[in-house]
């Protein structure tokens, strides 16, 4: 019998003790042994839970019990959790995470112990909560070569940016709206301002490009600037605002990588994804472009991926030879001021038509003007041609000289 332990009960935590049992003789069928949770971690009582007797407060218990071969990380963050996932990978358990900060950190250093140890390291909820992607990545798609990866990754801000583009509210409106639903926390930082999607296209990058990508070397945005006005704008393009994080390869193997508000065409598979939901896009060589579509988040889902993972570890009796990367340098992730896209630009001017063409005249006779049923007659708005992020900011900065750049958000082809 394998003996499993979690560590955390808290939403993730226990909707994986709950997903265990509902399913557990299903998942000992797949297994091809029996299963059980022999202990649960954390630091607070539960006295009326029917797993009462399996809660424990000192790891140490779960770490020297030879019984225990497989330990579920459910806690969040880095500290406690990267000593105990470190520790129990030396001591010869494989370990599931769901945590994306834990992997996006320390992916590299933990997965390097797992093959000393001969033992595996999984995170299939790390990314995508319930969405099959990690997996996908480095077995069925691994005849390809992958030369982009991009992304809806984060429930919250899809869910706001939805609100303002079918219900015309303001961001502050939606924001509020997302925290009344349990959608977003009090403290909403992670996810508006980017840093929980710049987590999840460090992990995808890291496993398709091979080397570990660290989220301090990725250039990060949120929406917290985006506005209705930019919406309308944009509706007249065909198009929608999405929050991406994107990963492509470039010469000299090496990567651009950035994690930004991005206008996406309506015929895109991204566009379309809507609310809480998120879509992952990977372009293979051989397969073309390949969409994962699902729940990103929440108790059950994330649980049934952690759960899955539970599994895996119980019937690979070796490590994984194809869930790994190396550790590394930034020296392969290229200059963001080198990344070469078109350009939404907002403006407003004394002088309109002067505006207009200084536009014309920095950007070239490929801008495209877009219009608005609210626009103001001091307002220009267009998408420009393809230009690096170093000629856009300094074709920005000689517009600037003559009208008042009111927002840019950046046009990207998926």
């Amino acid at each position: 019998m394998a003996k499993i332990a979690v560590l955390g009960y808290g939403v993730v935590g226990s909707g994986t003790v709950e997903v265990f049992y509902r399913n557990k003789e299903n998942l000992e069928k797949k297994a091809g042994e029996q299963l059980d949770i022999k202990y649960i971690l954390d630091v607070r009582d539960f006295p009326d839970s029917p797993y009462a007797d399996k809660f424990v407060k000192d790891f140490n218990v779960i770490l020297n019990d030879p019984e225990v071969s497989v330990v579920s990380e459910v806690i969040g963050g880095i500290k406690p959790a990267y000593d105990f996932v470190k520790s129990a990978l030396l001591a010869g358990k494989s370990v599931v995470t769901s945590n994306k900060e834990l992997v996006a950190a320390k992916g590299a250093e933990l997965l390097k112990i797992a093959k000393e140890k001969n033992v595996n390291f999984f995170f299939e909820a790390s990314v995508g909560g319930g969405i099959p992607i990690i997996k996908p990545i480095h077995t069925c798609l691994e005849a390809n070569e992958i030369d982009d990866i991009a992304g809806i990754l984060n429930g919250t801000t899809n869910f706001i940016l939805t609100k303002m583009i079918r219900d015309g509210m303001g961001f502050d409106e939606a924001l509020k709206t997302a925290q009344e639903l349990g959608y977003a926390e009090r403290n909403p930082a992670a996810d508006v301002e980017g840093t929980d999607a710049c987590r999840k296209i460090c992990i995808l990058a890291s496993l398709v490009f091979g080397k570990h990508v660290y989220p301090e070397s990725v250039h990060t945005e949120g929406i917290t600037k985006v506005t209705l006005e930019d919406v309308e704008y944009i509706d007249s393009y065909d198009a929608k605002i999405k929050l991406i994080g994107c990963a492509k390869r470039s010469e000299g193997d090496k990567i651009f990588i950035g994690v930004f508000p991005a206008v996406i065409r309506n015929e895109s598979q991204l566009s379309g994804v809507n609310d809480v939901f998120n879509a992952i896009l990977v372009r293979g060589d051989a397969t073309g472009d390949v969409v994962f579509y699902g729940k990103g988040a929440g108790k059950l889902p994330t649980a049934s991926a952690v759960v899955s993972d539970i599994v895996s570890a119980v019937k690979h009796a070796g490590t994984s030879r194809s869930l790994t990367w190396k550790d590394s340098e930034q020296s392969f992730v290229r200059p963001f001021e080198e990344f070469r896209c078109a350009n939404y630009i907002r403006l407003c001017a004394d002088n309109i038509k002067a505006a207009k063409d200084k536009a014309g005249e920095i950007f070239g006779d490929k801008i495209e003007f877009l219009s608005s049923k609210k626009q103001h007659d001091n307002e220009l708005a267009f998408i420009t041609d393809v230009m690096t992020e170093k000629e856009t900011l300094n074709a920005c900065e000689k517009l600037s000289e003559n009208a008042k750049i009111l927002g840019r958000i950046r046009v990207l082809d998926y």
